[in-house]
């Protein structure tokens, strides 16, 4: 059958289509992604502004009918953190229901952080044995631990590289001040919450998912997209911290210029290599490997595992 999930996250709206079978990989077969960068469209008191909200409704109806044109049965819809945590969350759901009848269902951190955990299982297998799943989004990190398809810890902190760069840094780039305080603030939130994953015992193997981490481990030298998901990816403390110092000095238009990084996302790239860097400081992981699938390949898996074998017919 043919799956359609849409993602509204903090940063863009994604349709992800794919064909899918039990006991079958999802194969992706149609990808649509727009910059909302919802998150931004926040008032000073924590509401999605009316121009937000239909600039998303706007979204949604589009990539539902990409997806009526790709032939999608069923479109699985999710929200996180920008909706997740804004104030207006329940009215803006209710909006886009009326105005589309798309359901978004808002994830919660923990679930994103299982989903995520589930999908990377589910790629690298149980030869993996125990795995440490970090995942940093535009609104938080996900980070989650366990040796089975559900993680035995699963947490979200509210450092996601978007959130952090609007909080954090006035000028581009930023000073060495802002820099300093941003690495000191993360350092100590992550640290607030490694209990919950350390008392587990060390990872066999240690995993970063999601653009973020696409992007640094590209910029650390990584393979280009373009050699397939099969390539082995991997991003070490090493270098991650020999980069931190020339992102810090580069203007958003000067890092848009590296390889694999977007014009859209090189404004947040340092934000989110100083929460790397400090994670895996924190979490005592030297090297992590970077999976191409995450949250949106989790949901349709969860999805698929509690279908009734009919629906399939």
């Amino acid at each position: 059958m043919r799956l359609g999930v849409l993602d509204v996250g903090s940063n863009t709206v994604h349709l992800l289509v794919v064909d899918a079978r039990p006991g079958a990989r999802p194969l992706p077969a149609y990808s649509h992604k727009t910059e909302l960068r919802l998150a931004e469209h926040l008032d000073d008191d924590g509401a999605i502004s009316r121009a937000g909200v239909s600039a998303l409704e706007d979204l949604v109806s589009e990539a539902l009918e990409i997806g009526e044109d790709k032939g999608c049965q069923s479109v699985l819809a999710f929200a996180t953190s920008a909706v997740r945590e804004a104030t207006n969350g329940d009215a803006v759901l209710a909006s886009v229901d009326a105005s589309t009848g798309v359901h978004l269902g808002v994830l919660s951190g923990d679930q994103e952080a299982r989903l995520t955990f589930l999908a990377v299982r589910r790629w690298f297998g149980w030869s993996s044995r125990r795995l440490l799943v970090l995942d940093i989004g535009g609104g938080s990190l996900e980070i989650a631990t366990g040796v089975d398809e559900d993680p035995d810890a699963a947490l979200s902190v509210p450092l996601g590289a978007g959130r952090l760069t609007r909080g954090w840094f006035t000028a581009d780039p930023p000073s060495r001040g802002e820099v300093k305080d941003l690495r000191k603030f993360a350092r100590a939130e992550i640290a607030k919450h490694a209990g919950q994953v350390l008392r587990f015992g060390a990872p066999d193997h240690v995993v970063g998912t999601s653009k973020t981490f696409r992007q640094l481990a590209r910029v650390c030298g990584a393979a280009p997209s373009a050699e397939g998901p099969y390539v082995k990816r991997t991003l070490t403390r090493e270098v991650l911290h020999q980069w931190i110092p020339k992102l810090a000095a580069m203007r958003s238009s000067e890092r848009a210029q590296l390889p694999g990084v977007s014009a859209g996302r090189a404004p947040q790239l340092l934000a989110g290599a100083l929460v790397a860097e400090a994670a895996m400081d924190i979490l005592e992981v030297e090297e992590l490997e970077i999976c191409p699938w995450a949250l949106r390949e989790g949901v349709i898996l969860r999805h698929l595992d509690t279908m009734p074998p009919e629906d399939f017919a």
